[in-house]
């Protein structure tokens, strides 16, 4: 699956689009026109173009059932997700990251099976880290600090 590729293009409204279609399996366009529409004030045209721009991008692949078309995921949505934050951190000061992980965790909800498996990789990853993280904005041999 092209998933690394793919998940650096996906807009934020495609995002919605395929949200939809990885909960659901596979979709018609009436179906995602009708879930997006509730969780945004969009129009069928503008869903349309969404869906059509996704299947361009080969993120959704489509088949034909009778009039409708049905689309379906063509990249893994935990690999789409996974490549989308990895891509974020690599944008972020290498310094920064470890208070950006932390902002994150204090405004997302989460399980408590999601902070206990959160807990035992930080305590597996403690062992191996640095003490510190130097910054990476600027070119070897110039000096600052975030």
């Amino acid at each position: 699956m092209p998933t690394t590729e793919i998940t650096e293009t996906i807009t934020n409204a495609e995002w919605c689009v395929m949200r939809i279609v990885w909960t659901l399996g596979q979709a018609d366009s009436h179906t995602i026109i009708d879930l997006v529409s509730q969780q945004h004030d969009w129009k069928a045209a503008t869903i349309k173009t969404l869906i059509g721009r996704l299947v361009k991008k080969g993120a959704l692949a489509t088949t034909k059932n009778g009039r409708q078309f049905i689309y379906t995921p063509l990249i893994a949505e935990q690999a789409a997700m996974d490549t989308a934050l990895a891509g974020q951190l690599d944008q972020m000061c290498a310094m920064c990251r470890g208070q950006a992980f932390v902002n994150a965790i204090d405004q997302t909800e989460l399980s408590q099976d999601d902070i206990q498996e959160l807990i035992q990789h930080l305590q597996t990853k403690l062992t191996t880290a640095p003490a510190t993280i130097s910054c990476d904005c600027l070119p070897e041999g110039y000096e600052g600090s975030c």
